[in-house]
């Protein structure tokens, strides 16, 4: 979901715990972390002052489509999705980071429940509308 902290032993980790790839790790004394457009993550001490930093990079692959999803929000590479491409964040193809937005999804799920139980009901009742239209013109053809 693109959300980070810091664990106990000072890494950076996703929400899952899994520490990110770049081994960024908090400086001692560091009381704030913040991650730049561009992937540069910068750790502050209590007067504001720069006491460390680190760069994130992304991947992309020729085929998103073909990773492998694992679990937990989690892919790997496959044959299908080619190898990765490593690059900075803000270079041409990687897009950029946004500190404190998180992906979510677009869809709202309890809207899409009772859109789904309004049509099975409309498909219904059409169904039976047409069972008694043929009902009513079965006797109509007996007479």
């Amino acid at each position: 979901d693109g959300s980070f902290t810091i664990d106990k032993d000072g890494q950076m980790v996703n929400s899952s715990g899994y520490p990110l790839t770049d081994g960024i790790t908090k400086v001692a004394g560091a009381v704030k972390a913040s991650v730049a457009a561009n992937g540069e993550v910068t750790f502050t001490d209590s007067a504001g002052k720069a006491v460390g930093n680190g760069r994130l990079t992304l991947a992309s692959f020729i085929n998103p489509a073909g990773l492998e999803p694992v679990g937990q929000n989690l892919y790997k590479e496959s044959i299908a999705s080619g190898n990765p491409q490593t690059g900075s964040p803000t270079s041409a193809g990687f897009g950029e980071l946004k500190q404190g937005f998180l992906e979510t999804s677009n869809v709202n799920v309890v809207e899409e429940l009772v859109s789904m139980i309004q049509t099975q009901r409309a498909y219904e009742m059409n169904s039976k509308a047409i069972q008694t239209s043929d009902q009513m013109l079965a006797k109509l053809a007996q007479l």
